[in-house]
């Protein structure tokens, strides 16, 4: 581990001189490029010289041990190695997670899908709440969100809901929400006060840029329809609303929320390109479930991750057997801890798979 370490480091001085140089100054997409790999490997380099210099310090210990006989300089010196020796090992553990293979897509910004599932108007109502948890969460990390296409209850739910979360590692927190939502409470539309369950399907998707899928336009049939919806000069007046079909894999895409057809056709390219990458790194994934066996990866989206029960203010994921009764909490967008645990399971897994 150590001897590629310092091979990173190596590369990593070498790419600090190259991105110095006036040349690479001059060549702005050079420059840019090389600028993100400096950063992909600062974490790893930072780690690692901090490990020489505790490594440097523990030794230097060792040695005024051997040449001082004072009894109270000793027992100082000692609680200071103590300390470094305990420091050297949480350094080597996260340096163990920092060289594990990085998703390629963890710096991307996210599509989330939210489609209300069993539960009728209930399941809808609590669509409405998943988006805003995620939009309040968004806030709270200081991403950016935009909604792409919506498809509103009459109780003021969505029926389905798309929108973009845009911020650097957005993927890498949010890429472990895919999966059905299961949700515990008395509906609004519930008079008698029975609790009801209900569920709603969340996908994840990364946003694919153009060099990510190669979508031949040839493919695509665009239609045009009038808006639907409540309110809006738009609606109803004017073929704003677009369809897109992929004719190759049937997948179709409406947006009808924006006033102009042309914004409402980028949009619905936009999530188009991004189905399309999800379904080649769906079929990657199967391919890495053959190798290993994970609690957490890439949500399916048949799989039950989490419920959600509000009598009890409970909030429990399944895969990794996390309870927490922080509910009006987390639904108010404190996810951190969530996340935080379906990361740390994550990197064990992979950890474990490495070792063996």
């Amino acid at each position: 581990m150590f001897d590629k370490l310092q091979e990173l480091e190596d590369k990593y001085i070498t790419l600090t001189d190259r991105i110095n140089a006036p040349e690479t100054i001059a060549d702005q997409q050079l420059w840019r490029n090389l600028m993100k790999e400096h950063s992909d490997l600062t974490p790893i380099i930072e780690a690692f010289r901090e490990h020489k210099k505790t490594k440097q310090e523990i030794a230097d210990g060792k040695e005024m041990l051997e040449e001082n006989n004072d009894d109270d300089f000793r027992q100082l010196v000692k609680e200071e190695l103590k300390e470094n020796q305990s420091k050297l090992e949480g350094l080597e553990e996260s340096l163990k997670v920092l060289l594990l293979p990085k998703d390629p897509n963890d710096d991307k910004n996210v599509i989330i899908e939210i489609r209300g599932g069993a539960g009728g108007d209930e399941a809808a109502l609590f669509a409405g709440t998943l988006f805003r948890m995620y939009n309040r969460y968004a806030e709270r990390s200081r991403f950016k969100s935009e909604i792409l296409s919506m498809n509103e209850s009459d109780l003021g739910g969505f029926k389905e809901v798309s929108f973009l979360v845009n911020g650097k590692g957005a993927y890498s927190r949010l890429k472990y929400e895919s999966g059905v939502h299961r949700v515990q409470r008395i509906p609004e539309t519930e008079s008698g006060g029975r609790i009801h369950t209900s569920t709603v399907t969340v996908a994840v998707l990364p946003e694919a840029e153009e060099v990510d899928v190669e979508l031949d336009l040839n493919d695509v049939r665009v239609d045009v329809f009038r808006s639907s919806g409540n309110g809006g000069q738009s609606v109803n007046t004017t073929d704003s609303a677009v369809r897109v079909t992929h004719m190759p894999t049937g997948i179709v895409v409406s947006c009808q929320d924006e006033k102009s057809q042309l914004k409402n056709k980028d949009k619905a390219l936009k999530i188009l390109r991004a189905r399309l990458y999800d379904l080649e790194l769906e079929k990657q994934t199967k391919e890495l479930a053959e190798e290993r066996k994970s609690q957490v990866g890439r949500g399916n989206r048949n799989e039950r991750i989490r419920t959600y029960n509000f009598p009890q203010g409970r909030l429990t994921d399944h895969r990794i057997g996390l309870t927490l009764y922080k509910l009006d909490a987390i639904v108010d967008g404190d996810l951190d801890e969530v996340m935080d645990a379906l990361i740390t399971t994550d990197q064990a897994e992979k950890l474990q798979a490495a070792n063996s």
